[in-house]
Order: structure tokens, then sequence, then C-alpha cells
């Protein structure tokens, strides 16, 4: 299905300034600021909901995964300073919301938030591609709840990961994968059938990748 701005909602995972000490995400840090600041103005502009997801954990060890148990090393705790949004970003006016694990769903309230705001599509951005990124879009679809993948809005720690993660959530119907520029052009354009809207966003994107 194509992108539909009334249903829709822009998804930011993990822009914190602690994940991006890592040399390739920093690289790919003022792409990843002009990308979401471009999908920030143009969700206020429609009215479409922003959801800033970052994580953070707690020092009693309460919410840590099984990697930090192995090496009796937490991270992200709350206060941190490497917790913080990343400064160039203008989250104002955004729900945000705090995530333990790489879902977005997982033990949070997301669901309740989407199907309260009639949301049937999330429109996903942020870090990593194969990680956060990949399981929050499969979670979606546990949810029935429809994912783009804004592909020059993401970025991965492992610059071997992103294509083959992107390439197989597409494989298994389970993300849609759109530009920036397509996003755009499918929030602008007049109301029409999700059939059309889909044909259109789905051409655009076979010419991109062609």
């Amino acid at each position: 299905m194509g992108i539909e701005k009334t249903t829709d909602a822009l998804l930011l995972v993990d822009l914190q300034e602690a994940f991006f000490t890592d040399p390739t995400l920093d690289r790919a840090r003022p792409a990843l600021v002009d990308a979401a600041t471009t999908l920030m103005a143009a969700a206020r502009r429609l009215d479409i909901p922003i959801i800033v997801v970052t994580t953070e954990h707690s020092r009693d060890r309460s919410t840590w995964t099984l990697t930090m148990f192995d090496d009796d090393k937490g991270f992200l705790f709350h206060g941190d300073p490497g917790t913080k949004i990343l400064h160039e970003l203008d989250t104002t006016g955004a729900t945000h919301l705090e995530k333990t694990r790489d879902s977005a769903w997982f033990g949070t309230d997301l669901l309740l938030r989407v199907r309260n705001l009639g949301i049937h599509r999330i429109v996903l951005a942020g870090v990593s591609t194969h990680a956060c990124i990949t399981q929050t879009a499969r979670d979606a679809f546990a949810n029935n709840v429809r994912t783009t993948v804004v592909t020059d809005a993401v970025a991965d720690h492992d610059e071997a990961h992103q294509e083959p993660a992107l390439s197989l959530l597409a494989a298994d119907r389970q993300a849609q994968l759109a530009t920036v520029a397509e996003v755009l052009a499918a929030w602008d354009a007049p109301a029409r059938s999700e059939d059309d809207d889909a044909r259109t966003v789905s051409a655009r994107g076979q010419a991109g990748r062609g």
C-alpha cells in the first residue's frame, strides 16, 4: 500500500547523542539531521503526528538486556548526556516515548497511542537500520500497522548491514521503502485511493533504485 497522510505518523528512532559517538554514524549525522528536519517540517505542516522514540535504561539493572548483563555494563542511563536528542533537531511539539529494547513496540504504549490517533502506517527514520529500525518495522507488521522506511533517513553503525536489512524487509513484504522525496510527494499529493497511491509510490521507488 502507498503512503496516506491522513493515517500516517512520523516515527524517529534513537537519534540520540550516544549513538553518534560511533564514527560511521557520526559521518551520517549531517544527512540524517537534514532528512529528519525535512520530514518533521512536512509533518507539522500537514498535522501528521511526530513520535520521537529514545532508548533509556535504569541503573538498578531492572531494564537491562542480556548482553548488558553478560558484559556487566549498562549504558544510556536516564539523565546521562548521551540520552539527549541530537542537538541540531527541534522536536518541539512531538510526542516522546522511551524504550528499553530494539523495538519501539516492546514494553511501551506505542500501540495504544497509534490506535487512539487512528494511525494505520508509521513512516520510520533513525538508527540503526539492522537493529532498532528493522525490529520496529517487523513488530509494526505483527501489530497490523503498515510501515514505510525512509531509506535516506536511516543509517547503520555497520554499513554492510544497511542494504541487506532494507532488502529483507521489502522482500518479506513487512515494510515499504521510500526516499524522503517520495514521502513528501505522497504526503502533498491530492487525496486518492490507496491503490492509486501504492502504484505511484512503487513506480517512483523502482525508478529511483533502477
